[in-house]
C-alpha cells in the first residue's frame, strides 16, 4: 500500500519523494496567494484555474513559479466530456429553455438582483473544447510541473502533458473513474469522497479509498473528502493513501481574502449545513446551504441544465449577486469538513497544526 512508507515520526511518503514536498498535503484553492502559501509551508499548492482565461493562466503560473522558488506547485483544470466545440455564447443562449429563463428572472425580482449587463465567473467564457485547448496550451508552455484533472482524464491530454514532463493527477469519485484515469496513464489519483467540496460523487471517503488503492497498484493515491485535521491524515495513510488533498480549510485563511459575510456563513456551518447541488454548473457541487440552494431544491424549480448550459443560464446572475452583495444568495463551495473551522487563521498555522496532530496520531497508532 502506498502509505506503507510513512514512519510514525514523520509524514514522509512516496508523494514527498516524487514531487519534492516536505509533507504530503495538497492545498487546492482558487486563490493564488493560498496556493503559494501552501507550497511555502512545505505542502503542494494547487491552483483551481478552470474559470481563468488562457492569459490569466499564463500570468498566474509565472507568478507562482517565482514565489515557489523550486518548490512543487500545480494547476487544476476540469475537462469533462461532451462540451461544445467552440466558445459560442450566442449558440448556448439560444438553446436555454424559456422555463429556466423565467425561473432566474423570478429570482432576480424576488431578491432584487440588478441586471448590470456584466458576466460572472461562470459566464466570462463558455466551457468548450476550444477554450480547454487554449488553457491547456498555456499549461504545457509553463514551468508548472503538476497538472491535476478535476473532472475527466482525456487520454490524449494525459499523454501530451506527460510528454511535456508534467506529473498528471486525476481526481476520481468512483472505481470506474479510476479505471479510466489509470488506462489514460495518470501518474497519481485523488480518491475524492462524497464529503468533499465542489464536484463530488456518491461514495463516502472511507468506503471509496481502499477500493481505489486496490485498483491503483503502484500508482499513489491521495485522499480527499472530509479531511480537516491530523487524525484524518493518519486515517488516510492507514487506508493506503500516500497523502491528502484539502480545499475547504483554506477558505478560512487571511491569504484567501474571503468576503466577510460569506466567511461568517462558513464559520457558522456544520457538516449538515452543506448540500450537493447542480444549480451552479449542472454538475454536482457541494456548497453551504443558502437561499440559492433552497430555491433550486424547491418543488417548483426546474431541473438544472447540463453543463455548460447551466453556467450560461446563471453565470451573469451569480456575478451580479456578488457585485451587489445580495446577502441571502451569497455562498461558497465547502465540504463537510467545514465543521472543523470557525475562525480566521492563516495557511502556515493550518499546515503546522496538521503536521503536529498527524504525527501525534501516527505515534499513538504505532504504540
Amino acid at each position: 500500500m502506498q502509505g506503507a512508507h510513512v514512519h510514525a515520526s514523520s509524514l514522509h511518503t512516496t508523494i514527498c519523494e516524487r514531487l519534492g514536498a516536505r509533507i504530503p498535503i495538497f492545498g487546492f484553492s482558487h486563490s493564488l496567494e493560498v496556493v503559494a502559501a501552501v507550497t511555502a509551508a512545505g505542502g503542494i499548492g494547487v491552483w483551481g484555474a478552470t474559470r481563468s482565461t488562457p492569459e490569466e493562466i499564463r500570468d498566474g503560473l509565472a507568478w507562482l513559479a517565482e514565489q515557489a522558488d523550486g518548490r512543487p506547485f500545480g494547476i487544476d483544470l476540469v475537462l469533462p466530456q461532451g462540451m461544445p466545440e467552440t466558445d459560442d455564447r450566442a449558440q448556448m443562449e439560444a438553446a436555454i429553455p424559456e422555463e429556466h429563463r423565467a425561473f432566474v428572472t423570478g429570482l432576480r425580482d424576488k431578491y432584487g438582483v440588478p441586471d448590470d449587463g456584466l458576466p460572472g465567473t461562470r459566464s466570462r467564457f463558455v466551457r468548450s473544447e476550444e477554450m480547454a485547448d487554449r488553457q491547456f496550451a498555456e499549461i504545457l508552455a509553463s514551468p508548472v510541473a503538476i497538472l491535476a484533472m478535476g473532472v475527466g482524464s482525456p487520454p490524449a491530454k494525459v499523454t501530451e502533458a506527460k510528454e511535456h514532463g508534467k506529473t498528471v493527477i486525476s481526481l476520481v469519485g468512483a472505481p470506474k473513474h479510476a479505471e479510466r484515469a489509470l488506462a489514460a496513464g495518470a501518474d497519481m489519483l485523488v480518491a475524492q469522497g462524497y464529503e468533499a467540496g465542489a464536484h463530488t460523487g456518491d461514495i463516502g471517503t472511507f468506503a471509496l479509498v481502499p477500493q481505489i488503492v486496490r485498483l491503483a497498484g503502484d500508482v499513489p493515491v491521495v485522499v480527499a473528502g472530509g479531511v480537516a485535521g491530523g487524525e484524518h491524515i493518519a486515517a488516510a495513510l492507514a487506508l493506503g493513501g500516500a497523502g491528502v488533498w484539502m480545499g475547504t480549510a483554506w477558505l478560512f485563511t487571511r491569504e484567501h481574502g474571503m468576503d466577510p459575510v460569506v466567511r461568517a456563513k462558513l464559520e457558522a456551518a456544520g457538516s449538515a449545513d452543506t448540500i450537493r447541488s447542480r444549480a451552479d454548473s449542472g454538475k454536482t457541487l457541494r456548497q453551504i446551504k443558502t437561499a440559492w440552494t433552497e430555491e433550486w431544491e424547491a418543488q417548483a424549480a426546474p431541473t438544472p441544465l447540463k453543463m455548460p448550459f447551466q453556467d450560461i443560464l446563471v453565470g451573469d446572475f451569480l456575478g451580479a449577486v456578488e457585485r451587489h452583495h445580495v446577502e441571502p444568495l451569497l455562498k461558497s463551495e465547502a465540504g463537510q469538513s467545514v465543521a472543523y473551522f470557525d475562525q480566521l487563521t492563516d495557511v502556515r498555522s493550518i499546515i503546522n497544526s496538521l503536521e503536529r496532530d498527524a504525527t501525534a496520531a501516527l505515534q499513538r497508532i504505532d504504540q
